[in-house]
């Protein structure tokens, strides 16, 4: 993973985790289309425009030196169909994730993979220690992928979302995160 600029790409063993561009607006709006993602974060689905103009200042990074955006979209390898992204604001040897599988694609383990991807990902750069993701209390199955992506629920609170943690010691192994998510 670059220390400066585009995120690396990297996989699990069925998707391809692809570092974002602007010219995957418009299969994404697709993917992000269904009202129902946006249950427990609120929003609206945005149209191809309005997701590359995010898109754009997105790939611009961070106006903050010190801190890093990093977003991968998913590839389905089997299929070659993105089917949603996860993303990483990286600040120090910390990072706050978090993963959206679009509706299509649900119930099959993807969002697991991905986050356990991206979770291993990050560790295995040596300069991040802690991942962060805030779920809300409600969505079951965005808690299940944060366990399955190795994170713990803290009993700490912020904006209405529960705060889960993985904190690896600099001497831990990043290895040490489950490989979820992986079966047929």
């Amino acid at each position: 993973m670059q220390v400066n600029g585009a995120p690396e790409p990297f996989s699990t063993s069925r998707l391809d985790a692809l570092p974002l561009d602007v010219a995957h607006a418009e299969e994404m709006a697709v993917v992000l289309f269904d009202p129902a993602l946006h249950t427990y974060t609120g929003g609206t689905p945005e149209d191809a425009g309005t997701l590359r103009a995010r898109y754009e200042r997105q790939t611009a990074g961070s106006p903050d030196p010190a801190e890093r955006w990093w977003n991968w979209v998913l590839r389905v390898r089997t299929d070659g169909y993105l089917a949603g992204y996860v993303q990483a604001t990286v600040r120090g040897a910390r990072a706050e994730v978090a993963w959206v599988v679009g509706a299509r694609w649900q119930g099959r383990g993807y969002a697991k993979e991905a986050a356990a991807g991206l979770v291993r990902h990050l560790l295995d750069q040596g300069s991040v220690h802690t991942v962060v993701a805030h779920i809300h209390p409600g969505h079951a199955a965005s808690a299940a992928v944060a366990s399955a992506a190795g994170l713990l629920p803290t009993g700490e609170w912020e904006d209405g979302e529960v705060r889960w943690r993985l904190d690896v010691s600099t001497d831990a192994a990043p290895g040490r995160v489950a490989d979820a998510g992986h079966g047929p």
